[in-house]
């Protein structure tokens, strides 16, 4: 049997913005619960979450990381989730796999943007929360304010259950509101303080409670179990989200922090049931947290590092599994066999016999399992609903540097996003470019470096070529015979095509007007094939002609010349020939763009998208901030998520996708030509 129950399971997840002290909280909480003899440090690299080369080089956490212990009775599942935006799919994906979370703010800072946005997550998941004010010993810190920042960008259900007890270099511990613990011991208007704040929270915790309600105001006092009982259903309905302070860094205020959240946050049984669809019927239903029904789990994340090798680490929401069985994939429709069922404490692993609804647990070398997929009894298949990852917000393209590398590329961007959901590498159809697109320029720098360390793959990064198209603005009609005469067979093939103009987006038409047999019916093919072939390598830029008609009307062969090839050279030569009459112009890709920023910023933003030759199309209200909507050239975009975190400090937001072709103004489609024919030159004079 496993050596805890669902009831005794706590699954909580450290969230804030970058640099609130989410790491260090972690060491304290493992200092506090006596299952780590050392306090890391994060500037010294010696903290158990932040165990990868990447993360002890930039003193920043950039993996979600479980940390599983054994205190006083409850079995802990902390995740240690990055801070910055660039790694914002890894707290997404952690989001599913937790009951509740810790919520930190830095007390010098108040509630910053990314702390926000974490919130807000939390929220669609419904996740019972605390919030921990951190680094309550640096200087000039008014606790009142800090509260009061918290109350207006999270909400008036954050009320404060411990309160510090001096400030700066003389903060020296915290007082506990809830059971009054320290109170005493306080003088004059910290006292005051404390009793004012105390009587908040009692009034806080009656007022969620119809029957505590009736009894406070009939003046009555509230006995401690009421209180403590009160506060408890609080929490778990969401209408209560207790604060406490503390500086981690000095183990100040995290055994109180710890002992509270261990009794107050929910077990797995106790949190709301999952949306799940059955693969049979289609439909919606619950999914219990039961450890007697049929096994289903959701993988949160994926890792193939050096450290701890390959493995899947997965929620179980119902049943159990044991080591050494199997279960069922329904994303992959595949059957999986397992060995040893591991605990995770940063880079170390324990082999347990069993796990339990409630458990987070992780498994080795599976061959068909990624980030995302759904496991189940195959008997009862059920499918949880993926993560929506927001649209990559930065791209570059990679070259190999070696032949080696490029045999190896391939396979080591697979596993990069087999492991993280918002780093995706495609191959451009029309420019061939490798590109590799992610959520920043941290973010890809991240994976760059993963490839040349992990897998020993080196490349060049660039700048994505734009993928222009050209097109014809008017009609024309021509004639071009090709023949040629060496001796023995020639080449002879003549046509006369007319090429005209389409909408856009209309593609390509080919159009057989040939009567009377000018040209045999079977060289027409290898005309157009000539056609496609040139349309393919453009006239102006060597960018596709798309968009247009072709009629074959006439043209003349030649019994024993004629062959297949001589017409496609015709072909081929008259569609440019044609071009030259047709007012040919360059088209570029133009994006829908939606950008997500605080109402003080908007001059700036919509300042900045006229420079990029961006047009508004519309605004709205999305919560406290404003949505831009825009069409912008993709040639204008490259560096704009960089511009965007500078302009708003790390508040706005941003997503594109592809909208249409447009044409390029005059001046610019000038210089991209003009380019285009100088590298020309100098590819023939080589």
């Amino acid at each position: 049997m496993a050596s805890h129950t669902i009831k005794d399971i706590r699954n909580i997840a450290l969230i804030s913005h970058a640099g609130a002290g989410k790491t260090t909280l972690a060491e304290a909480i493992l200092h506090n619960a006596g299952v780590s003899s050392r306090f890391g440090k994060v500037e010294d690299g010696t903290t158990v979450s932040d165990y990868s080369d990447d993360e002890k080089e930039r003193k920043v956490s950039i993996n979600a990381s479980v940390l599983s212990f054994d205190y006083q009775g409850k079995y802990i599942n902390i995740i240690d989730t990055p801070g910055y935006a660039d790694f914002i799919g890894e707290v997404m994906s952690c989001l599913v796999a937790v009951d509740s979370a810790i919520v930190l703010v830095d007390a010098m800072e108040g509630v910053e943007v990314g702390t926000e946005k974490v919130w807000a997550m939390a929220d669609k998941h419904n996740l019972s929360r605390v919030v921990f004010i951190n680094k309550m010993n640096k200087e000039n810190i008014n606790f009142n304010n800090t509260v009061q920042d918290i109350k207006t960008r999270l909400g008036n259900g954050c009320v404060p259950v411990t309160m510090p007890i001096g400030s700066g270099s003389n903060f020296k511990g915290v007082t506990n509101l809830l059971d009054k613990s320290g109170i005493d011991s306080l003088n004059g208007a910290e006292k005051d303080n404390a009793l004012k704040m105390r009587s908040s929270l009692i009034e806080v915790i009656a007022e969620k409670n119809d029957e505590l309600l009736e009894k406070y105001l009939e003046g009555a006092e509230l006995t401690a179990e009421e209180i403590v009982g009160g506060f408890k259903k609080g929490v778990a309905s969401g209408e209560i989200f207790p604060v406490f302070c503390g500086a981690s860094v000095m183990d100040i205020g995290v055994k109180e922090l710890l002992a509270e959240v261990v009794e107050i946050l929910p077990s797995p049984d106790e949190s709301p049931a999952r949306i799940v669809k059955d693969e049979k019927t289609g439909e919606d239903k619950e999914l219990k947290p039961d450890t007697n029904a049929s096994f289903a789990a959701y993988v949160f994340k994926s890792i193939s590092d050096p450290y701890v090798g390959q493995l899947t680490l997965f929620r179980i929401f119902s049943g159990g599994l044991k080591s050494d069985t199997g279960f069922y994939n329904v994303s992959k429709q595949a059957k999986e066999r397992i060995g040893s069922l591991l605990n995770l404490f940063g880079k170390d692993q324990k082999s347990v016999p069993e796990a339990v609804a409630g458990d987070i647990v992780a498994v080795a070398k599976l061959k068909n399992t990624s980030t995302g997929d759904s496991l189940c009894d195959d008997r009862n298949k059920v499918l949880f609903p993926g993560i929506i990852f927001p649209e990559p917000a930065m791209s570059f393209s990679v070259k190999p540097k070696s032949r080696h590398d490029e045999d190896k590329i391939s396979t080591a961007l697979h596993k990069l996003m087999a492991e993280d959901k918002t780093f995706i590498a495609s191959r451009d159809d029309q420019t061939k470019e490798l590109i590799v697109s992610g959520m920043g320029d941290l973010h890809l720098d991240i994976m760059i470096n993963r490839l040349k360390k992990r897998f020993n793959v080196e490349v060049d990064i660039g700048t994505p070529k734009v993928a222009y198209k050209e097109t014809i603005k008017k009609s024309a009609k021509v004639q071009n015979k090709y023949k040629r005469q060496t001796g023995g067979h020639g080449q002879y093939g003549d046509v006369w095509i007319e090429i005209e103009p389409l909408e856009r987006g209309k593609g390509f038409e080919f159009v057989d007007k040939i009567v009377g047999g000018a040209i045999p019916k079977n060289y027409i093919p290898a005309v157009e094939k000539g056609v496609l072939e040139a349309m393919s390598r453009g006239v102006i830029s060597g960018n596709p002609l798309v968009d247009m008609r072709v009629t074959l009307y006439d043209g003349s062969y030649h019994d024993v010349d004629s062959s297949d090839m001589a017409f496609k050279i015709a072909g081929s030569g008259a569609l440019k020939k044609a071009a030259q009459d047709a007012n040919v112009v360059l088209l570029e890709p133009i994006m829908d763009v939606d950008i997500i920023v605080p109402d003080e910023f908007m001059g700036d933003i919509t300042g900045n998208l006229s420079s990029r030759r961006g047009k508004i199309t519309g605004m709205d209200v999305q919560g406290k901030s404003q949505v831009i909507k825009a069409k912008a050239p993709l040639s204008e975009m490259f560096k704009y998520a960089s511009e965007l975190k500078s302009m708003t400090g790390g508040r706005g937001s941003y997503s594109m996708r592809f909208s249409h072709y447009e044409e390029v103004p005059a001046k610019i489609a000038q210089t991209i030509t003009a380019k285009y024919e100088a590298q020309r030159k100098e590819e023939q004079e080589k």
